[in-house]
């Protein structure tokens, strides 16, 4: 879709264009109303596509909008420097690995896409802790939509390994976590290097389960691996 087009449509359709954090929803068929959250960076150029950011927040008690909260607190921040485009649905099931929750993503990604000027070559999904293992899932069943993965605080479960890291993979987690435990989450991403997959484990340590907004630098640094990964 041309840029032209792009614009056109975010005109006619009243979608936001100004920088920011933008509360949104959109009907799912199968689903319902998702809530979403949308920010647009500064100086964004429909003539210039932006990486995009794909974001999934973590479990627990659920404020209306937490994707976009969760955003704003913790993802804007960090991987502002890429200058994406972010879009962030609230979970609508118990967990991002359920097949309705991935309808509701790929709905809400394939509206952005189709509005937005986005680099295809540069979408990356991340998430913390419930969010972290939908960001493992979502990556093993997109591997064709997604070029970088940026999974924090979180267990694989029961996923198959060898869907795991099929695209560039920056893993955080503490030391300190004491509801998903750090050993396991590390011996599965250096099995996954030492398996030859294009997997980074970086390890925190001082931050408890429920301190994601101290994730912030870690995300950075994420950020602009995966930022590397992709002038390659």
């Amino acid at each position: 879709m041309s840029s032209l087009l792009s614009l056109a449509l975010a005109v006619v359709l009243q979608l936001p264009t100004t920088t920011g954090v933008h509360e949104l929803s959109m009907p799912v068929d199968g689903v319902g109303p998702v809530l979403y959250g949308l920010s647009i960076p500064r100086g964004y150029d429909p003539a210039r596509p932006a990486p995009l950011v794909v974001v999934l927040h973590s479990g627990g008690e659920r404020m209306r909008h937490y994707g976009a909260a969760f955003t704003r607190f913790l993802v804007e921040p960090a991987l502002r420097d890429l200058q994406p485009i972010i879009v962030a649905p609230d979970c609508p099931t118990d967990a991002w690995t359920d097949d309705e929750a991935d309808a509701a993503v790929m709905a809400v990604v394939a509206r952005v896409m189709a509005e937005y000027a986005v680099d295809r070559s540069r979408v990356v999904v991340t998430g913390y802790s419930m969010g972290g293992r939908g960001t493992w899932d979502q990556a093993a069943r997109h591997p064709d939509l997604y070029t970088a993965a940026i999974p924090m605080a979180a267990s694989t479960g029961t996923l198959a390994a060898g869907r795991l890291g099929q695209q560039p993979t920056f893993v955080i987690h503490s030391r300190r976590d004491e509801r998903v435990p750090f050993a396991p989450a590390e011996q599965n991403a250096r099995a996954l290097a030492g398996a030859g997959k294009p997997v980074h484990f970086e390890a925190v340590n001082d931050f408890t389960h429920f301190e994601m907004f101290r994730y912030v630098e870690a995300l950075r640094r994420g950020g602009r691996w995966v930022a590397e990964r992709w002038t390659r």
